[in-house]
């Protein structure tokens, strides 16, 4: 791809960042994100055959902006399952609040808008894969508690740290970013960690 080219897709997936969180993801039109970028609307679908592969693309740009990768760097490096939970747990209560206006954004247009709901489906697909990684640790190393299967403790996982819920837990209970992750990491550890393993993570 050319450099011409690469700066116009950066063009159209920074204006569809903006127009998602300036309308709350309603009506965002590929017109409307054409015009935003300054371009016509074919030029547009030169690059993005769908308002779908549009949107499932900006939140990638979105998690390459935030650079994602490194955030979650320490826990993929972690020694142990039950380093590699808390880790994960601090790097997604860290990293929500940047993505809070693109996430917003897709959640309250996914019922109505199959584009959206396609696009915030991938992203919480790639959340539950880290859940699913950090689960997997705890169980290869022989530390995940004995009532689960590493199926439904990440089935557990993964709900307990969808947006939603930290949504509430923030914006209606007024916990600060620290109150989550230090609550939901020991939340994380009661409820997956054999007990006999808590001493060593202390």
């Amino acid at each position: 791809m050319s450099s011409e080219n690469t700066e116009t897709r950066v063009r159209i997936l920074a204006a569809t960042v903006r127009m998602l969180e300036k309308h709350g993801g309603r009506g965002v039109r590929m017109g409307d994100i054409a015009r935003e970028s300054g371009i016509s609307r074919q030029a547009v679908y030169l690059h993005f055959a769908s308002r779908t592969e549009l949107l499932v693309a900006a939140t990638k740009y979105v998690d390459e902006k935030l650079d994602v990768d490194s955030r979650l760097a320490p826990s993929r490096a972690a020694t142990s399952g039950v380093e590699r939970l808390a880790l994960y747990i601090e790097c997604w209560g860290n990293y929500i609040p940047d993505m809070y206006g693109v996430a917003k954004a897709l959640m309250l247009a996914q019922d109505t808008d199959e584009a959206a709901a396609a696009a915030w489906q991938d992203r919480m697909a790639a959340m539950r894969d880290g859940c699913r990684a950090a689960i997997d640790a705890l169980h290869t190393d022989g530390t995940l508690a004995a009532d689960w299967t590493p199926e439904k403790a990440t089935d557990a996982l993964w709900t307990m740290l969808l947006v939603p819920n930290w949504e509430s837990l923030t914006k209606e209970c007024g916990w600060s970013t620290r109150q989550y992750i230090r609550r939901m990491k020991t939340v994380a550890q009661r409820s997956f960690v054999e007990e006999s393993a808590w001493a060593h993570s202390s």
